[in-house]
């Protein structure tokens, strides 16, 4: 049975590959013309002892308790590099206000997430980026549980500090259950090299489905605990050149005895809050069943109110629609992905304004001949709360109409890269084994037919705007006048994957942003409903939500201090760097008087977008291509053999 590829498929060899499959392994294709070098930065050990651990050490950056980082203050200055070379003015502390001349005041708050380090780019293009070592690199982690799809476990050892990358219990979770798999026996091979090293497969009841979850759950000597979600495979591609995004909750400490348990049945906590999180989270955890049963009791005695964020996850099931229960615990998939959306208030539109999507993503998977899917699945990406209401922390799902609200479906873009695109990336052809979609088929060019519509390119550095059949997307702009808004990743191949309502046709607002694992496919989020009212999931995902309501009155100091005053809250994208500059705090504030929060959310691409042209398509691995990348090198086509 021939199986379709979501994303990422494993290869069917066990360590060295051809270019088609290298990406797969983390491995530099061996080519005499290959001169991108394998990076070379590895945490440095203590050289001492760390029981206990020198208090002055500089540990990897985490958060501090409230999800996202305050980038403003009025008294400290710190001249941050910019993209551009120049010096920005920023302050920098945490749970203060930027005074405003006209007396107004305005809290800034940096993105919640994060993107990686892109190893063959400047300092200058990887401001505030994270690397696998910052994540891993901390010498008080004692237990971390790895849940992924493509695992090089000696790629991910060497990242825990040197000191006691032999001591930490290293649990990794992956959904390669058979025997005869290449890709498990590779893993048992290489775990037999660390004894520390615990391997845990996943339930995988379909064939077409995949255990695609990017998350880390660490346990930590000094009793807290830290969740990642992220875009990225354990391999050493994926953290090298490749596009990825990171969501890192604070360090979560223990329960207080007196506390009540935030996962109890029965209990209801609103979605966004740090309860509803670990409810939904362990809903999906629990579909592990017995393999993680250690986890799960472990984690039942942390506290997770410092989180302000909604996790929406998949797990191989059938969802009944009319046994949901929202105001309880959030469903799986689209169906999910529903709840969550239709809890959240939009910002009340002004007249002329048009909230519009944007889905950016490294694989679209075969969706049908027809709309049928997509059309579902951008109906549940316009829902939102109705009537639009003002900014508020939490909506309670209980006070929502069952099934969500009837909003009118916005209008979508798809970001998805080209094989210029992908040639001219950092690593060429080899970061195409990544990004998956078909095009052979009838089917497939039908569905190719109603999607190059909505096609938008990942990058535009190698168009001409007088050339091209492709213009830039909004109407506003004359073609010889457009004013880029750059992330700086255009040369990194994508590997994120991110979900996007925005406020205003400029783009310049966000209603709420996502972080997830899944890409556009029926196995991820599952099929439309069935003849017998049910949603088909296929794969293992994991994501975060977030919308501008969750960081309102929020202070710094503390999970439980409020701020005086609510004022509102309002979430812009950010380029080049993490937090909000003097000019989006500006666009986002405009004249309105009283206290204001303005989060950012970090882009992984550039505005305005590219749309496709009329003879333009989508990069698609298993098509062969003669035409040589920037290092001399042909592409002979993917080939799957699972």
């Amino acid at each position: 049975m021939k199986v379709e590829h979501e994303d990422d498929s494993p290869p069917n060899k066990r360590r060295k590959l051809e270019l088609d499959v290298a990406a797969e392994t983390g491995s530099t294709p061996s080519s005499p013309s290959n001169n991108v070098t394998a990076g070379k930065q590895i945490a440095t050990s203590l050289q001492r002892p760390i029981s206990p651990p020198a208090s002055r050490r500089r540990r990897s950056r985490t958060p501090p308790p409230s999800t996202p980082r305050v980038e403003a203050d009025a008294h400290v200055t710190k001249q941050t590099p910019t993209p551009n070379g120049k010096e920005l003015t920023t302050t920098i502390t945490e749970g203060t206000y930027v005074r405003k001349a006209d007396g107004a005041t305005t809290r800034v708050i940096a993105s919640p997430i994060q993107l990686t380090k892109i190893r063959d780019l400047g300092s200058e293009q990887n401001v505030d980026t994270v690397e696998l070592r910052d994540l891993l690199g901390d010498p008080m982690i004692k237990e971390c549980w790895n849940f992924n799809f493509l695992f090089d476990l000696d790629f991910v050892m060497k990242h825990f500090d040197p000191d006691v990358r032999h001591m930490v219990k290293v649990k990794i979770v992956h959904g390669f259950w058979k025997s005869e798999d290449a890709n498990r026996i590779n893993l048992m091979e290489v775990a037999e090299r660390y004894p520390n090293i615990q391997l845990i497969s996943a339930c995988m009841p379909d064939p077409f489905g995949t255990h695609h979850s990017k998350m880390l759950i660490l346990l930590r000597h000094d009793d807290t605990a830290q969740l990642i979600i992220h875009t990225a495979n354990m391999i050493e591609r994926d953290w090298g050149n490749m596009t990825q995004g990171v969501w890192r909750s604070p360090l979560l400490p223990l329960l207080q005895p007196a506390s009540s348990n935030a996962s109890a049945e029965g209990s209801a906590f609103p979605i966004g809050s740090g309860e509803r999180f670990k409810k939904d989270l362990f809903s999906y955890l629990n579909a592990y069943g017995k393999r993680i049963s250690n986890l799960t009791e472990v984690l039942l005695n942390y506290d997770f109110s410092a989180i302000r964020a909604a996790f929406l996850g998949s797990v191989p099931s059938r969802q009944k629609p009319g046994a949901a229960n929202p105001s309880l615990q959030t469903s799986f998939g689209w169906l999910g992905l529903k709840e969550i959306l239709s809890s959240i208030p939009s910002r009340p539109s002004p007249s002329g304004a048009s909230p519009n999507l944007i889905v950016q993503v490294s694989s679209i998977a075969t969706l049908g001949a027809d709309t049928k899917w997509l059309k579902n699945f951008q109906s549940v990406l316009s829902k939102t709360a109705s009537p639009p209401q003002p900014s508020t922390p939490f909506t309670k799902a209980s006070s929502l109409p069952k099934g969500g609200s009837g909003n009118a479906d916005l209008p979508l873009s798809l970001i998805f890269p080209t094989a210029p695109e992908i040639r001219a990336s950092l690593d060429g052809y080899a970061s195409g084994s990544s990004i998956h979609t078909k095009l052979s088929s009838p089917a497939q060019q039908k569905q190719l037919a109603y999607l190059r519509p909505l096609l938008c390119h990942w990058t535009s550095h190698h168009l001409d705007f007088a050339s091209s059949s492709a213009v830039p997307d909004s109407a506003l702009m004359e073609k010889e006048a457009v004013v880029k808004r750059e992330a700086h990743r255009g040369p990194a191949a994508p590997h994120i994957k991110t979900y996007i309502r925005f406020a205003d046709a400029e783009r310049s607002v966000i209603d709420w942003a996502m972080l997830t694992s899944a890409n556009l496919s029926k196995q991820a989020w599952g099929d439309v409903l069935s003849a017998k009212e049910k949603v088909w999931v296929q794969s293992y995902e994991v994501g975060v939500v977030v919308w501008p309501g969750l960081f309102l009155g929020r202070s710094r100091e503390g999970p439980g201090e409020k701020l005086e005053g609510e004022g509102e809250c309002v979430m812009v994208p950010v380029f080049g760097r993490d937090g909000p500059g003097e000019e989006d705090v500006k666009a986002a504030v405009g004249g309105v008087e009283g206290k204001k929060t303005v989060v950012g959310w970090r882009l992984p691409y550039d505005l305005p977008l590219m749309p496709y042209g009329v003879d333009e398509s989508p990069w698609c691995a298993t098509l062969a291509d003669d035409e040589p990348d920037w290092m001399g090198r042909a592409w002979r086509g993917y080939q799957s053999h699972r």
